[in-house]
């Protein structure tokens, strides 16, 4: 197995690890209440998951 031929720069290792966590994760907008959730899982804001009440929302 091959090594690197000279050592890579801190400069050129920092680059190529900034585009990594670029993306934002799966966000979509809740059907139900119209705020933004993650995918596949319950709406934090109404407790809604797939157009049926999963848990007992929290609105204060």
């Amino acid at each position: 197995m091959g090594n690197p031929a000279r050592k890579f720069s801190k400069a050129r290792t920092a680059t190529r690890r900034a585009n990594w966590k670029l993306s934002l994760p799966g966000i979509v907008e809740c059907p139900q209440c119209h705020e933004q959730m993650l995918f596949h899982r319950v709406c934090k804001n109404c407790g809604y998951y797939r157009g049926k009440s999963a848990v007992e929302a929290d609105n204060k």
